[in-house]
């Protein structure tokens, strides 16, 4: 597979996922499906279903603190976008433009979030970056 599709899909998953939690989350169903309805329209509608579903699943993974769910939802969205760029170059163009579209509503990445329990004699070190240890 070319590189550039598999970015390409990669971008296209991610920001699937991300947004199906907010305002946009409809416009990326019906911009997804409408990929799909121009290659495979006997899938089309099942797309825009498991879309709905994985939007009622991170709701409810963001409720339960389950952090896992968003990524593994992008990894699934990621390969189905790739394998349909695999299929359909054609379709490279089009889901440029629907993510172009999606960009203003696309939140900036979020900061990063860390949590640790200690107990007892143990020690809990954790950095946003690097970390030294001792003299240098």
């Amino acid at each position: 597979m070319d590189p550039e599709l598999a970015v390409l899909a990669g971008t296209a998953g991610t920001t699937l996922v991300t947004l199906l939690t907010t305002e946009a989350w409809e416009r990326v169903r019906d911009g997804i499906a409408s990929l799909w309805r121009r290659v495979e329209p006997e899938r089309a509608e099942a797309i825009a279903a498991e879309l709905e579903v994985a939007r009622r699943d991170l709701l409810a993974a963001q409720v339960d603190g389950d952090l896992e769910s968003r990524g593994e939802l992008g990894a699934e969205w990621q390969g189905r976008m790739r394998r349909l760029l695999v299929a359909h170059p054609e379709e490279t163009a089009a889901l440029r433009a629907l993510l172009d579209e999606l960009a203003p509503y696309t939140p900036e990445a979020p900061a990063v979030t860390q949590h640790a329990t200690a107990s007892g004699q143990a020690r809990v070190y954790q950095a946003g970056r690097d970390q030294h240890f001792g003299q240098r």
